[in-house]
């Protein structure tokens, strides 16, 4: 027995060591951005000869980059609303529903998340460009809402099949309309799966790149289109600063979200 739990302690540390290793090797990159970001350097130099705030401080004033934060800021939000009302009405249907073909299409709404991008770009991009949607802000939130909804179904979809459908019943067998009884009973006790699917769509969006690239104009860019042609034309640490705020923004965004997670499950 001791044997035994000495060779389940050094799987353990075994175990513990490789998922060290892992992260260090998924975060380096994240924080070699962030230090390039504070160097001093007008190009991206490591290690960085001093430290500034230099490079945040163009950002800030460059209209450029502002204007694409805030286009990716507005079309991420508009996403996820949409995402959201979209899922949780499929959502509902999937879990709810008995007819023929649920579970094909429940695969057919989660193919976003198995199609490579670079073929879903494509096909919209060249969809898009026949209907004159390409370029445009309304094209952009359509192409993102795709992507976004595989996001958005498997939290609610998960929520609602944890929740005890005996007790919206019991709301509409005490005198409630099945709509009250949904609004008032089912969605609140799914309020984590809604909140979650809001953030995981929102954040689809906001970092997504290869779509953005073919929906891209001359006067509608993302964050994300800005950063890629600021490396094609200029390696310089402004672009660093930019993808530091991008790095950011996520991390805080799913940090918040951890934690009203714990708050509402409690």
């Amino acid at each position: 027995m001791l044997l035994d739990y000495d060779r389940l302690g050094w799987l353990r540390a075994a175990l513990a060591g490789f998922t060290a290793l892992v992260a260090a090797f998924l975060l380096l990159p994240v924080i070699f951005i962030v230090l390039l970001s504070f160097g001093s350097s007008r190009w991206l130099a490591f290690p960085p000869p001093g430290w500034t705030l230099k490079w945040y401080q163009e950002l800030l004033a460059d209209p450029a980059w502002i204007d694409a934060a805030l286009t990716s800021a507005r079309i991420a939000a508009m996403v996820a609303i949409l995402a959201v009302v979209i899922g949780l009405l499929a959502s509902f249907s999937l879990v709810r529903g008995e007819f023929r073909g649920r579970q094909l299409l429940r695969g057919l709404l989660l193919t976003p998340m198995v199609l490579p991008v670079v073929v879903f770009a494509i096909a919209i991009y060249a969809f898009f460009l026949r209907i004159g949607l390409a370029g445009t802000t309304t094209g952009f939130v359509i192409a993102h809402t795709i992507l976004a909804l595989p996001f958005a179904i498997i939290p609610i979809a998960t929520a609602l099949e944890g929740f005890d459908k005996s007790i919206e019943d019991a709301a509409i067998v005490c005198g409630a309309s099945p709509l009250q009884a949904r609004l008032r009973i089912t969605l609140p006790s799914i309020r984590i799966g809604i909140f979650s699917a809001a953030i995981f769509s929102f954040l689809a969006s906001w970092d997504e790149v290869v779509v953005a690239i073919f929906m891209a104009s001359p006067t509608l860019q993302t964050l994300p289109v800005k950063i890629w042609g600021s490396l094609r034309a200029d390696l310089s640490p402004v672009v660093a600063a930019a993808s530091s705020l991008l790095v950011g923004l996520t991390l805080a965004l799913m940090v918040v979200t951890a934690l009203l997670r714990r708050r509402l499950s409690r």
